[in-house]
């Protein structure tokens, strides 16, 4: 009888970058989560102090 190798579990090169492609775009989806939930539950902070002294309100 003919012993067969089994083949090496592993992944080919286009599936291994689609994964990696699609990993990295998970992560900045995280970071843009985590920016806009910053944003919201604080929207004056990402506001510069000096455009708040440059406006100046008519009476």
């Amino acid at each position: 009888m003919e012993e067969t190798t089994p083949d090496p579990d592993f992944v080919d090169v286009d599936q291994g970058l689609t994964l990696a492609c699609i990993a990295f775009l998970c992560l900045l989806l995280v970071a843009m989560i985590i920016r806009c939930a910053k944003v919201i539950m604080d929207p004056y902070s990402a506001i510069p102090t000096s455009t708040w002294e440059e406006q100046h309100l008519d009476d």
